[in-house]
């Protein structure tokens, strides 16, 4: 995998997954604050340690004694994920893995994420956020095609009044349709197979449960 390819390691939930180990495959690695103990059960040394360590247990400081540390106040003005892709980005990432970013006990930070992502999309860059069970990318003008098991649970809720929305491949397809800001439309579909997403206008995300086959 090419090495403008990071995955930043968040401190939501991540399960080892075959799809989280194969999708991190080759990657650069950026540890945000606590998301460093997902590089001790992924067996990962990151290039970089960001944050204002306030959630990082004292045992986990010493599991990676060479890994440069770039400390923050606790009182910044962005969050250590944000720090962590800021990084990335200045050592040349075109693709963004946000590992542990969907999930955990604070819903204001996955939110955040979801958000960060489309704004990243926008910019070009090519973003999957994962929890290993869960996974999201964003949907903007265009076309993306997601690899899922037949069977399994994805959504597509939107960030915005979305026009031109095609969904192919799916148990409920759609084409060219209208979604209003706000419609639960687009929630809870079924794959079969690889789904082809396609949009005119507006700001999504698709929200995969690629081991979630409850809808077969």
């Amino acid at each position: 995998m090419s090495q403008s390819t990071f995955t930043i390691l968040l401190g939501g939930e991540l399960s080892l997954t075959e799809r989280l180990r194969h999708a991190i495959a080759g990657t650069r690695f950026i540890a945000a604050d606590g998301g460093m103990r997902h590089a001790l059960a992924l067996g990962v040394t990151p290039e970089l340690w960001v944050g204002d360590f306030d959630s990082t247990p004292a045992d986990l400081d010493g599991a990676f004694p060479h890994v440069p540390k770039q400390p923050y106040p606790a009182a910044k003005a962005a969050t250590d994920g944000e720090i962590a892709v800021s990084e990335a980005i200045a050592r040349g990432a075109g693709r963004l893995i946000l590992a542990g970013a969907l999930g955990g006990e604070r819903s204001d930070h996955a939110l955040q994420h979801l958000l960060s992502a489309v704004s990243l999309a926008e910019e070009g860059f090519d973003v999957l956020l994962t929890s290993g069970k869960e996974e999201a990318v964003p949907l903007l003008a265009g076309t993306i095609e997601l690899d899922l098991p037949k069977g399994s649970l994805f959504s597509v809720p939107g960030f915005s009044e979305l026009k031109g929305l095609s969904i192919e491949n799916a148990r409920y397809p759609l084409k060219d349709f209208h979604l209003p800001f706000g419609s639960s439309r687009t929630i809870s579909n079924v794959a079969e197979g690889k789904v082809r997403f396609s949009l005119t206008s507006g700001r999504a995300i698709v929200l995969a449960r690629p081991y979630d086959l409850s809808g077969v």
